[in-house]
């Protein structure tokens, strides 16, 4: 028969030469004690001598197959239901025995520290263990490795679940697990592959990569690193012959005793993977081994090490669920995962919540998944609460109704409908509540509210059957409001059935009135461009504003000014005449643009909540640095009182290219960069920030630092006559 494609995949990748097997092999995933998944056809495959005959046999069925060329072969065994144990045999040259092999669902398993936590560290973990007495539930813990390139096997071996055997395994695992065979009364493997500290990527195979847009730059990167790719190939042809040019050059520089210059380097995205953390790595070595044996779904617990990814994380899920469909060929494979709980991480408390926002986004718009909501149920004092019953059992209701089709067991939590509102009240409703109460019997907390100043108050919230409402005294006029947006927001609301509603914010703030709230010297401006400078979408030419007025915009420029907010908080605004009429080069100055700017700037007004930036009018002005490009000569325009030897605010712009990009306002009287935002087309790795960076360049060049940022505000306004 033909190679399977999965194999043929994984030998091209891993460049595996063909070897002579001295007798029939299988991969470790095929064991005695193991599971197979019921109504699915079973591959059984391994390896042997090219041409061997091999044959299988199960519950009264054989097949036989021939070895192919490189020693691989497979037979497909048709669906099996539950029943008595099986015995598995596979015979070719020698002969391998599988015994006590049961038919019914395996899950897979996965994520980072908090799925890998084992049940010997939880809570009432001795009294667990000692019941933990269950013939029908199966244990498959894959050890960890990571490899950079597609791996046929891997180190695990199954187990029945017994006091025993169950100590070191997963916890949410194990009772997930648990939870299943006991309402189904079937048998349940559990592939645990699980590493703590990793990030998502690591895990996520390459065709997720391809199929997000998002994440085209990473599925580039991994493309470079396969060594089986035409792209990688071509790349290092070209290598190759650049070094074979300088060979040349070399040698007839012996000839001719001239000097020659350093060879060319080799390039960096063709070198190998080094870390763990890497796209791919571990998915190549413990995941991949386990295919094409068939799974009913998986479960998932990790985040943690993206904390600082944003909404990006959401592309990042999507990407994995996405990979992991395809090479299961299963385009509605279950997949359910944790909301991360509440942890003190003692910085940027809202980043953990802007995760939250992410997972929300993948259970609301990717189909067959669902989210368990656990902020009721952690510990804001330990990254990994110890109490992992309930989270197993909250996923395993989302596998019962969903999957199993018990739409009888209520399995989502509360999340944000619609919000109304209604004078100076705002109302919120819920989906996936019949009712709300709260744990405590005590009023909803953790409801926040805002008016057109964009700052949060606590709000008074009272609950109206399956909607919450609103209000605080100072606010009038209601724009947005937010709930649980804070690291260690442990909110007391629940729907029903006891779970806990999930973070949400709603609402907008009117970005002028954003301003002026803060800048009362900012009335008679119009916003004309609005973008989250934290994580920008750009290219190397153009960039995407989340608002663009510049088309409703009428008369003559007479003053154009910059607002910019960072984490809700810190603000800076600056104005000044204009340098430009053209309304397409006082935004961000891409290439597309045609901005192009080392001027000097007259009538500066500067105002910040900031302390050593120094507010107020200087009549002899400023400097900006607007250009596209990379950076000339520091301080080629001979800026009075710049740095000739780091970038600060008396640079030059090298050409009117598209390069590294620079925007950024000086004062440079008072030798102070007023905001900077440079290297816009890297993303959250963009520079920005609010006065001269304590250390590094003063004008925030290489600090990589805008997706550190919880939230970002950059508004361009003009005031017109």
């Amino acid at each position: 028969m033909d190679m399977p494609k999965w194999i043929a995949t994984g030998i091209a990748a891993a460049a595996i030469l063909p070897l002579a097997q001295a007798e029939v092999k299988m991969p470790e995933v095929f064991s005695s004690h193991m599971v197979l998944q019921r109504d699915a056809a079973i591959p059984v495959w391994g390896w042997a001598d090219p041409g061997e005959t091999v044959t299988v046999s199960i519950a009264g069925l054989q097949k036989s197959t021939t070895a192919d060329p490189k020693g691989n072969w497979q037979v497909d065994l048709p669906p099996m239901q539950p029943g008595a144990p099986l015995q598995l045999s596979v015979k070719g040259n020698n002969a391998l025995v599988f015994e006590d092999i049961l038919v019914g669902d395996v899950w897979l398993c996965s994520g980072q520290s908090n799925m890998e936590w084992r049940l010997s560290n939880t809570d009432n973990a001795a009294e667990e263990i000692a019941a933990a007495k269950h013939p029908t539930i199966r244990l498959f813990h894959v050890q960890r490795s990571w490899k950079s390139v597609p791996q046929r096997n891997l180190e695990a071996t199954w187990k029945p679940c017994t006091p025993e055997t169950v100590p070191s395994f997963s916890a949410v695992g194990y009772f997930f697990g648990r939870e299943l065979t006991q309402s189904l009364n079937v048998p349940i493997g559990l592939i645990n592959s699980s590493w703590g500290g990793t990030r998502i990527e690591p895990w996520t195979p390459p065709t997720g990569f391809q199929q997000i847009k998002e994440l085209e730059s990473i599925a580039q990167q991994v493309e470079l690193k396969d060594p089986a790719s035409a792209v990688r190939k071509a790349a290092l042809k070209r290598s190759i012959d650049q070094y074979n040019r300088w060979i040349q050059q070399a040698e007839a520089s012996i000839a001719n005793s001239t000097l020659v210059q350093a060879p060319p380097a080799f390039p960096q995205e063709l070198l190998d993977y080094t870390s763990h953390q890497q796209p791919t790595v571990l998915y190549n070595a413990m995941i991949h081994p386990l295919l094409p044996l068939p799974i009913k779904g998986a479960i998932w617990y990790q985040g943690e090490s993206n904390r600082g990814d944003g909404m990006d994380y959401a592309d990042k899920m999507r990407a994995l669920i996405a990979g992991w469909r395809s090479v299961w060929n299963n385009p509605e494979l279950p997949f359910y995962f944790v909301q991360l709980a509440p942890y003190d991480y003692r910085s940027a408390p809202y980043l953990l919540p802007t995760i939250w926002q992410a997972q929300q986004q993948v259970a609301k718009t990717v189909p067959h998944t669902g989210m368990a909501v656990i902020n009721d149920i952690g510990n804001v004092k330990d990254i990994h609460p110890r109490n992992k019953r309930d989270v197993g059992l909250r996923l395993a209701k989302q596998a019962l109704n969903k999957t199993y089709g018990k739409i009888e067991i209520v399995c989502e939590a509360p999340v944000f409908q619609e919000m109304e509102i209604q004078a100076d009240k705002v109302r919120i409703t819920f989906d996936h509540a019949r009712s709300l109460k709260t744990r405590d019997g005590k009023a909803p907390d953790w409801f926040e509210i805002s008016g057109e100043d964009g700052i949060y108050k606590k709000a008074d919230a009272t609950i109206d059957g399956t909607a919450v409402v609103l209000s605080e005294a100072s606010i009038s006029k209601p724009c947005a409001v937010r709930f649980a947006w804070h690291m260690l927001a442990e909110p007391n609301l629940t729907n029903e059935a006891g779970l806990p509603a999930s973070a949400f914010k709603a609402g907008s703030i009117p970005e002028a009135a954003a301003v002026t709230s803060r800048v009362p010297e900012a009335k008679g401006f119009q916003a004309i461009y609005e973008l989250d400078p934290s994580k920008p979408q750009a290219s190397s030419t153009s960039i995407t504003y989340t608002a663009d007025k510049s088309q409703t915009i009428d008369g003559q420029i007479e003053q154009i000014a910059y607002f910019l907010l960072l984490n809700d908080k810190d603000y800076v605004f600056v104005s000044m005449d204009p340098f430009t009429q053209d309304l397409k080069q006082v935004g961000v100055p891409t290439k597309d643009s045609g901005a192009f700017f080392q001027t000097k700037i007259n009538n500066l007004f500067v105002k910040s909540n900031m302390d050593d930036i120094k507010n107020g009018h200087f009549p002899e002005g400023g400097n900006i640095e607007f250009w596209p490009s990379n950076y000339g000569g520091q301080n080629s325009a001979q800026v009075p009182g710049a740095s000739g030897s780091t970038f600060d605010f008396g640079d030059g712009g090298a050409d009117t290219g598209a390069g590294y990009g620079s925007m950024q306002v000086h004062n440079y009287s008072a030798k102070q960069t007023l905001f900077a935002f440079n290297n816009w087309k890297s993303g959250k790795d963009a520079d920005l920030g609010i006065g001269n960076q304590k250390s590094g360049n003063p004008d925030w060049t290489f600090a990589r630092n805008a997706g550190k940022y919880t939230s970002a505000k950059l508004v361009v306004l003009v005031k017109t006559k």
